[in-house]
């Protein structure tokens, strides 16, 4: 049998850019095979989707759920994936957690996909979000800092197809891009204080979420 950093190793495939950084590549399905993925409040299971050769699901559930990819941990860099929701109200929050220290302190951006069409402005405002656990919920924020945490999407998607996120880091700086378009669609300073940390798929309370094509940045 293979030592686990050896199986880890071969999961993740570490490639350059055509900068120079080293990309990391993980491959989801093994990884969830292997037990290298670690849940903390819901199922996950592989997603077969045509579309899709390296996708995963997290089941919904009361409460945030979280995937933490085994072995990734960043600092400053980009996180690049692809994510889908569905466009049921209050029933699809769906992102990427970051410099996570554990289950409860971690920063999180996420999509709120039944807000992307949204005929009412104030909806469409809320369809992208940064929050930073445990003291800075979305809710605190929205309360003491309006519109600053949250933005709409221009162009804005559909709710139910997948859409393409590049999050840049460099702490404190955080910029969202989705679907490739060079506007970010969110530009604001991390809460945290925490420099580096993991890095999971995030969904919140009630929803579940599918997400493929993970690739980190460093």
């Amino acid at each position: 049998m293979k030592k686990p950093s050896v199986v880890l190793f071969a999961m993740v495939l570490a490639v350059m850019d055509l900068s120079g950084q080293a990309k990391s590549v993980p491959d989801l399905n093994a990884m969830l095979k292997a037990n290298q993925i670690k849940i903390y409040n819901r199922n996950l299971s592989q997603l077969n989707d045509p579309n899709m050769k390296n996708a995963l699901h997290l089941d919904a559930r009361e409460g945030d759920g979280i995937a933490w990819i085994n072995g990734m941990a960043m600092g400053n860099g980009t996180i690049e994936f692809d994510v889908r929701g569905k466009n049921v109200m209050q029933q699809s929050f769906v992102g990427i957690a970051f410099h996570g220290v554990n289950d409860s302190t971690l920063d999180v951006v996420y999509f709120r996909p039944f807000n992307f069409q949204s005929p009412d402005p104030e909806r469409r405002g809320h369809s992208v979000q940064y929050i930073s656990l445990p003291q800075f919920d979305w809710q605190r924020l929205r309360t003491n800092f309006p519109n600053k945490y949250e933005q709409p999407i221009n162009p804005s998607p559909q709710p139910t197809d997948w859409v393409h996120v590049r999050v840049l880091i460099n702490f404190p700086n955080l910029s969202v891009f989705v679907n490739n378009n060079h506007e970010p669609s969110l530009v604001v300073d991390q809460l945290s204080q925490q420099k580096k940390g993991a890095i999971g798929f995030w969904v919140g309370n009630n929803s579940d979420g599918d997400f493929a094509n993970l690739s980190i940045t460093q």
